[in-house]
């Protein structure tokens, strides 16, 4: 399970995930700038549902406390040049678990 929190309206965006496997859970700080938000969804997605999906991309691919702690969303993809590419199908299947999203500003 994945939750994400904005804590941060500002631009950067600020995001506090907690990512639960098992017994066990990760804490993650993660921010994201609109114009990158904007590049990855094209303003389709909330930002909190972008995360999410960011997060379900790198858990696919590493345990949860192989993640870094704090990071900037555009660091997946030094790690994992695919990212930008595989992230719109992690959105869609965000959207069919009913993940709800709303745009920045409109909570």
């Amino acid at each position: 399970m994945i939750e994400v929190k904005c804590i941060s309206e500002a631009d950067p965006l600020e995001f506090e995930v907690v990512a639960r496997e098992g017994n066990g859970e990760s804490r993650h700080r993660v921010a994201m700038t609109r114009a990158t938000w904007q590049r990855l969804t094209s303003g389709k997605h909330a930002p909190e549902r972008c995360i999410e999906a960011a997060f379900r991309f790198l858990l696919d691919r590493e345990p949860k406390e192989s993640i870094l702690t704090r990071f900037d969303v555009t660091v997946i993809a030094r790690y994992f040049p695919e990212f930008e590419r595989e992230l719109p199908r992690y959105l869609a299947q965000v959207l069919m678990v009913g993940a709800p999203g709303l745009e920045p500003g409109t909570r």
